[in-house]
């Protein structure tokens, strides 16, 4: 029992919750304003929109232009209001509510996105941090509790996709020797994607190395030092060849491997001093 809290609670510094607060702020703005931005443009169609179950739990209404406004300026002033240390965790809650209930209006749009899992689950638990200060390298069991909720999101949604795999083709195997990224370069190709089709039997080592690395994506869990660092590379390599060839980001996810990085050894923000006065 010692040993499993030991690995699902863990004492880590109240510095990295900081940073991947400020880090997910800054990315759930850019999600709003680019990726998902179709909340603004489906406002005037309510009616179509179909909430999820969490969305339904909590009761969220169909979004409209003042809202949706309210969403993206709450998650503004989270990034403004996360640099002064006495409202750092007021602007947590700001970026939280804001980015939550923008990510289940883009999901109540008849797509729901398995790369936003991991975000979602990080800008809620790291609430439960309380308070974390960019130049406090205390180690924390309530951060490490928030931070391995956020690791075990990331790994999951690898797992989930093998997983899902499995079921949609029957066995593992009948997916890894189809021909799904022929198909995905065929119709999403792009100048490398293209390139790359020609080599049907590459492709089909590619899918093999694929399903293999997300079934074993809970080991980064238990990584350490060069290996976790190897792993979280192999992951950003990946995400950005899926870029390359087929035009796919998966940058929500992406984002949250952070969750396994040293970010307590950034140098904290400093406010901009003040002008000297000038003699007149």
């Amino acid at each position: 029992m010692n040993r499993l809290a030991g690995f699902l609670v863990p004492a880590l510094p109240r510095a990295r919750v900081a940073w991947l607060r400020l880090l997910l702020a800054c990315f759930a703005l850019l999600d709003a304003l680019f990726l998902t931005k179709h909340v603004f443009s489906h406002v005037h169609v309510g009616a179509f929109w179909r909430p999820t179950l969490l969305g339904r739990v909590l009761h969220l209404p169909p979004p409209t232009t003042l809202t949706a406004s309210l969403a993206v300026a709450a998650m503004v002033l989270g990034i403004v209001l996360a640099l002064p240390r006495r409202t750092r965790y007021l602007a947590g809650w700001l970026s939280s509510l804001g980015y939550l209930s923008w990510t289940l209006w883009s999901m109540g749009f008849g797509y729901v996105a398995h790369d936003h899992m991991a975000i979602v689950v990080a800008m809620v638990v790291l609430l439960t941090a309380g308070r974390a200060d960019f130049d406090d390298p205390t180690p924390s069991r309530r951060a490490g509790w928030a931070l391995r909720c956020v690791q075990i999101a990331t790994v999951a949604t690898y797992a989930g996709s093998a997983v899902s795999k499995w079921v949609r083709s029957g066995t593992p195997w009948d997916w890894a020797n189809g021909a799904v990224t022929v198909w995905a370069v065929t119709r999403r190709g792009s100048g490398l994607g293209d390139w790359v089709g020609r080599f049907p039997a590459f492709l089909v080592a590619v899918q093999w190395v694929v399903l293999v690395c997300e079934f074993l994506a809970p080991v980064a869990l238990w990584l350490r030092g060069r290996w976790l660092a190897c792993a979280v590379g192999a992951a950003l390599l990946f995400h950005l060849s899926t870029y390359l060839t087929l035009g796919i980001h998966f940058l929500p996810t992406v984002v949250c491997w952070a969750a396994f990085l040293p970010l307590e050894r950034l140098r904290a923000p400093r406010p901009a001093p003040a002008p000297e006065p000038v003699n007149v």
